[in-house]
């Protein structure tokens, strides 16, 4: 990999990323149409997203609390087992009772992106396994190839879900076929995590006496003003998640799932080379800069895109949008664990993963209520709106605050 090193562990990581992504962006495209098929109306729908959401945030926060003392391996093991959780009963049954408690309980993600508590642990790891000169850069190439992956997924779970119907399936039977798949993705992460090696653990810095704030000692601040900013941009980003965009798409110019699942196959791969150039930016004008900056143009676009008068023009916004939406991510991770203590990683992840996917829970029952009043157009001007608030703010909070990348020290 360009410029990055990567031992055996870090590889490993990296392959979980992209099973774990492709499996995602597998269903994306086809998770609102699944429970549309069941029967379910738009606000229901949008309920059982937000109950996803809340119980994929309760789940990270449980887990990663204790992964850093029980150990990192076992917990990510543990995750994947709800994984494959979800995707049993929902390739099984169709009663919405049970749909809505795996959704809860399980791992399932509306957006096509990390969801749970892999992230936390995950980054965790590759900060305590990777220089701090070249942390950065290694969360760029992680976040490319999960981009990748995810945009793979997408077009894979159209494609087969088109394909299936055309060959005589039911639209429901060839969603829960997708399901089934998902849920061997699952186990097949699981036994991948199995050669993980003792070297991703950390060893705790303070004893057991030290005052902690959900596994935080040192970081407790900044990691509460952070926390309090990233529920503005996840409650935005929400409102117009992946799986509620592609039934926008759907519902607006009547596209079938296939053609959804190329657009978002372009937007995921405009995401992850994005990742890289965030790195260079990063380099030039720092890790905050970058996050606010390139953050800004994209919101502009997402504003656009339902202004659009065609398909075309509005799938141009969306790729517009998604060419710099996703440079904040690889610099906020690595402005994440260079701020805090070694041990407090898994922890401060958890706990900002706690808040990002806690208000991001309420968004797609907010979507789902404003598309079933026939506002299906403003999530998209009231998430542009928030997360040009949000950047300003972060702006102003954080821009004198430099972590030890930037200021040429070792870690």
């Amino acid at each position: 990999m360009l410029g990055v090193d990567l031992s055996r562990d870090g590889w490993l990581l990296f392959s979980g990323r992209i099973i774990r992504l492709f499996s995602y962006g597998f269903l994306s495209i086809i998770l609102a149409l699944h429970l549309a098929a069941v029967g379910m109306t738009e606000s229901e729908i949008g309920f059982l997203l937000t109950l996803t959401l809340l119980g994929d945030a309760l789940l990270s926060l449980s887990i990663t609390q204790v992964a850093d003392r029980i150990g990192r391996r076992q917990m990510l093991m543990v995750s994947a087992g709800f994984m494959v959780l979800t995707g049993v009963v929902f390739a099984l049954t169709t009663n919405p009772l049970f749909l809505i408690l795996a959704a809860f309980i399980g791992t399932l993600s509306p957006t096509g992106h990390e969801v749970g508590p892999f992230l936390a642990i995950e980054q965790s790891a590759l900060a305590h396994l990777t220089p701090a000169s070249q942390r950065t850069h290694v969360f760029a190439w992680y976040n490319l190839v999960g981009s990748f992956a995810a945009a793979l997924g997408s077009w894979s779970g159209g494609t087969l879900a088109t394909s299936l119907q055309r060959a005589g399936h039911t639209p429901l039977g060839s969603y829960q076929a997708l399901f089934a798949l998902y849920a061997g993705l699952g186990v097949l992460l699981a036994v991948l995590f199995l050669f993980l090696s003792r070297h991703i653990e950390v060893e705790p810095v303070v004893s057991s006496t030290t005052s902690r704030f959900f596994g935080l000692h040192r970081s407790r601040g900044i990691i509460q003003k952070l926390s309090l900013l990233f529920i503005i941009d996840s409650f935005a980003g929400t409102l117009v998640v992946q799986s509620l965009m592609a039934y926008w798409f759907h519902v607006r110019f009547g596209v079938e799932p296939a053609a959804l699942g190329s657009v978002f196959f372009g937007t995921n791969l405009l995401a992850g080379f994005s990742a890289l150039v965030a790195a260079r930016i990063a380099a030039r004008i720092g890790l905050i800069n970058t996050m606010v900056f390139t953050h800004l143009s994209a919101n502009v676009f997402l504003l656009l895109t339902p202004l659009m008068p065609t398909f075309h023009l509005a799938v141009a916004m969306v790729l517009l949008r998604f060419s710099t939406a996703q440079m904040d991510v690889p610099t906020r991770q690595a402005f994440i664990m260079a701020v805090v203590a070694p041990d407090e990683r898994s922890a401060a992840s958890g706990i900002i993963n706690l808040a990002r996917t806690g208000a991001s829970a309420l968004g797609p029952i907010a979507a789902g209520a404003m598309f079933n009043a026939s506002l299906m157009n403003m999530p998209f001007f009231l998430a542009g709106t928030m997360k040009i608030v949000y950047d300003l703010l972060l702006l102003w909070q954080f821009r004198h605050v430099r972590p030890l990348e930037e200021e040429g020290r070792p870690e």
